[in-house]
């Protein structure tokens, strides 16, 4: 049986295990410094900086789409999608779609003029999923960050 469903503050160690499985599979477990006591300050507390959907399997928390909102001036409000994760025993199982396009619908309900996100340019399988979307892919644009 399959649910999909909002996280709730009680799901932030079944997310946090997808986020750090997600880690080592993109060869960065290193790189994962946020914690379960920020992930639920920061996604439930009062100053909420991120939202998620999970999909469950008989119970079992197997993926998550996690995102927030960001606006642009050029196109007004969209949605970023920070992580869209399947747990690696369930890849393939026509999940992924499920949540991506849970996540679509609500961008849509939330009236985003469109949705965002990144990709390994190594993540074939990732990049192939995308594709049956007719994802556009930026050419051009450098990531920047900074740390603190």
């Amino acid at each position: 049986m399959i649910n999909i469903r909002k996280a709730e503050a009680k799901d932030v160690p079944a997310m946090m295990a997808l986020v750090n499985e997600l880690a080592l599979y993109e060869k960065a477990p290193e790189e994962v410094t946020n914690t379960e006591e920020r992930m639920l300050e920061e996604g439930f507390g009062p100053k909420k900086a991120f939202e998620c959907v999970l999909v469950e399997l008989d119970g079992e928390i197997v993926g998550m789409s996690l995102y927030y909102y960001r606006y642009s001036t050029w196109k007004g409000r969209r949605l970023y999608l920070e992580d869209l994760i399947v747990t690696e025993s369930q890849r393939g199982s026509g999940l992924g779609k499920v949540l991506f396009d849970k996540t679509v619908e609500i961008a849509k309900e939330e009236n985003c003029s469109g949705m965002m996100w990144q990709v390994l340019d190594w993540n074939t399988p990732a990049i192939n999923f995308y594709d049956k979307y007719n994802t556009r892919y930026d050419e051009g644009w450098l990531n920047c960050h900074l740390d603190f």
